[in-house]
């Protein structure tokens, strides 16, 4: 009971409705300044020269997702330098792994209203690298956490294999 009562309480914390309307001016941030931030993503579509696959091709029982964790360091207003890590599992029927780790730093260019471009490289110990350029909008604010919503492009390379590009949705929040 304590602990539904606890669970609830944080989950409330984390969605304050009220903070949605910023009716008093907030104080300029100092910077240099240090944010987490947590997500899911999903992989859309993938493709190279001979084919492109979708990650929803095998039905329900077959898919991906990965859970991006990450630092941001923001220096100014305008400019930040992200370092995220990506575990992915690949599920199937019957079975379920962690596919592969992907490591991913790269700058950031903050714009108004919550747009950022990352232009992320990409070394993910199945071998392959590459680079993802992300296109990242936060659509609300709390007090607690900011909500984004991004779709990125990875395109790699390594281990014999075709380059491939794809299309990827990320659903996050950001730690204030």
């Amino acid at each position: 009971m304590l602990k539904n009562l606890f669970f609830a309480t944080a989950l409330l914390s984390l969605l304050d409705l009220n903070s949605f309307a910023q009716s008093q001016p907030q104080p300029a941030p100092l910077y240099p300044k240090t944010v987490g931030y947590l997500s899911f993503i999903l992989p859309m579509f993938t493709g190279n020269k001979d084919k492109i696959t979708n990650d929803f091709s095998g039905g329900v029982n077959e898919f991906a997702i990965g859970f991006p964790v990450g630092i941001n360091v923001l220096y100014s207003e305008h400019f930040g330098f992200s370092y995220e890590i990506t575990p992915t599992i690949q599920a199937s029927p019957g079975t379920t792994k962690t596919s592969k780790i992907l490591f991913d730093p790269g700058p950031m260019f903050r714009f108004s209203h919550g747009f950022t471009i990352i232009t992320r490289l990409a070394f993910e110990t199945t071998g392959r690298y590459g680079f993802t350029p992300v296109f990242n909008e936060v659509y609300a604010r709390t007090k607690v956490a900011n909500y984004f919503v991004a779709f990125s492009l990875p395109a790699r390379f390594g281990n014999s294999e075709l380059p491939t590009l794809g299309l990827n949705l990320q659903i996050g929040l950001i730690f204030n």
